[in-house]
């Protein structure tokens, strides 16, 4: 993992005590409320529906055990005992008293974490896939560009006050994990026949109001000139993009108002002033980030405890289960990455408490080496599991009721905390994601369904990815009544795309029934093997509707 150095500690023990004055003026009533909300949002500070909220960075989703012990305490301290993970990989406090803020992020920066740049109108947290270096199908591992990402979007004097925040993705593998089709910078790196790092740069997608997929800006782009591309990307839509009103102020109306050819071109004449010029990368660079990126040591696994563990799949049902759906192949032979479902019946998608914190961070140490990923699916990650401890692994797993083998299914849905915290929500969210994981949780029955992606936002910022979600839930408001507009046919990964609204919303009361009987059309409909977004692309919305709606 990137550790910080002298004058990345600087920066953040300097940004706390200036935020710590801040909020102490603030408080003696110094500072008028509209003078503070511009320096609170940058520090991620946010006024919700019943008390603040506090979001935290988790750089491109990577946390060391001590940093993820660190939250559990602050959690246990200074809010309800329980944090919320995002779909943005960043952890959320839903309760802290705003005079407390100031010593969270004192104690943030004692494990080198901060809440900088989590809101406002700027470059906010880059997020990449979760198996970034230790995926199979990887070509570049993603993780170096991205710390040069956040270094170069830290603090850029330029790009304080944009038209509207900003979000980059990036991924280095043949699958998109990262859904860089549905943010409003994207990036793709790969590598050419001569073995070269390149980068393909899309732009101009995002959720949210109007959702859109993003287009290809730069097909072949070389990697010394990644931040100076996105230098002059990012200053025409600082130059552009509107102003006067906030809903059509993000990159994606840009791009779709001056086309992709146009846009372009406007990119390309800014480079022109920036390409060669001190930002350019070099190898000296890439490298002193890169170190920081080093193979954890590794044993050796023996061929006999992989082939006792392929025998433990074949012997004990509920291992298996478990394995088929939470285990992702590594690409050293021995060893697996493996993702912690929280998504249980007791508490919200996302949610995790300081007790759980706590025994991951212990769980990571044991079992690997003291790493885990946050997943924009709202769950962990522990990364470098040898298969011979797989076993004890998920026994303590099983003993945290962390151990729910259906990551992937509909059981796994995505959801934000909607109107239950969130002030922008029109609807709640949460006791729908709660009713649909109580009314299919069967285990045979979801797995016969095969993969399903269920995202639930509570407002139209689609904070819960619900465009692209195969079913995606959308709460709305109706002259003050709480609504629900469902969505077929969104996909994240490699081809994204987005819903389309099945037909008039429902009540709460209805929404499970809805499910069931979209679940009820699949299931008759598909020919063998087919998944549930493949159905719905060959026959489209119509049956689903017909049998919603009759």
């Amino acid at each position: 993992m990137y550790r910080y150095d002298n004058h990345d500690q600087t920066l953040v023990d300097e940004r706390v005590a200036q935020f710590r004055d801040q909020m102490r003026r603030y408080l003696e009533g110094k500072i008028s409320d509209e003078e503070f909300l511009p320096l609170r949002v940058q520090n991620g500070l946010y006024v919700q529906r019943y008390a603040p909220m506090l979001r935290i960075a988790i750089p491109y989703g990577m946390l060391a055990s001590y940093q993820l012990r660190k939250l559990g305490e602050i959690a246990a301290r200074y809010d309800r005992g329980y944090g919320h993970f995002t779909t943005r990989t960043n952890l959320q406090l839903n309760w802290p008293k705003m005079e407390d803020v100031p010593d969270i992020l004192a104690d943030l920066a004692s494990v080198q974490m901060h809440a900088i740049q989590t809101s406002g109108n700027d470059i906010r947290n880059t997020t990449t896939d979760q198996f970034s270096g230790i995926a199979a199908d990887e070509d570049v591992d993603p993780r170096p560009w991205c710390e040069l990402i956040r270094q170069w979007s830290t603090f850029h004097p330029e790009f304080a006050y944009l038209p509207r925040k900003f979000k980059i993705a990036v991924t280095g593998a043949e699958e998109d994990r990262a859904a860089i089709q549905v943010h409003d910078v994207g990036l793709r790196f790969w590598r050419n026949e001569d073995g070269d790092v390149r980068v393909k740069v899309l732009a101009g997608g995002g959720l949210g109001r109007t959702p859109m997929i993003g287009s290809v800006i730069h097909e072949d782009l070389p990697w010394q000139h990644l931040l100076t591309y996105l230098e002059a990307l990012v200053r025409v839509y600082n130059q552009f993009g509107r102003r006067d009103n906030k809903f059509k102020a993000r990159i994606k109306i840009l791009v779709k108002a001056l086309g992709a050819d146009e846009f372009r071109r406007r990119v390309e004449e800014e480079w022109a002033h920036l390409k060669d010029g001190p930002q350019t990368l070099t190898d000296e660079a890439i490298t002193a980030v890169a170190d920081h990126f080093v193979e954890p040591p590794r044993r050796a696994v023996a061929e006999a405890a992989i082939q006792h563990y392929e025998q433990m799949r074949a012997d004990n049902r509920a291992f298996a289960r478990f394995v088929t759906n939470n285990v992702t192949d590594h690409k050293v032979p021995g060893y697996k990455a493996v993702t912690l479902s929280l998504k249980r019946h007791d508490h919200s998608p996302g949610d995790v408490t300081s007790d759980d914190m706590s025994a991951v961070a212990d769980l990571a140490d044991e079992f690997g080496y003291g790493e885990l990923r946050v997943t924009h699916e709202q769950n962990l990650v522990l990364t470098d599991v040898p298969v011979d401890q797989m076993e004890a692994l998920w026994q303590r797993l099983e003993e945290l009721d962390m151990a729910n083998p259906t990551v992937g299914t509909l059981a796994d849905l995505i959801c934000c905390p909607g109107g239950d915290y969130c002030s922008l929500a029109n609807a709640k969210s949460i006791p729908v994601a709660q009713e649909i994981q109580q009314r299919f949780e069967d285990l045979d029955f979801l797995y016969d369904l095969g993969p399903l992606e269920l995202n639930i936002s509570g407002c139209m910022n689609a904070c819960g990815h619900h465009h692209v979600g195969h079913i995606g839930i959308l709460g709305v408001d109706k002259k003050g009544e709480e609504y629900y507009q469902i969505s077929l046919g969104g996909s994240q990964g490699n081809e994204s795309s987005l819903g389309k609204i099945l037909g008039p919303s429902f009540y709460r009361e209805d929404v499970t029934n809805v499910i069931d009987k979209l679940l009820k059309v699949y299931v008759g409909e598909r020919n063998p093997d087919e998944t549930f977004l493949d159905t719905y692309r060959r026959i489209g919305m119509k049956p689903f509707k017909e049998h919603v709606y009759a």
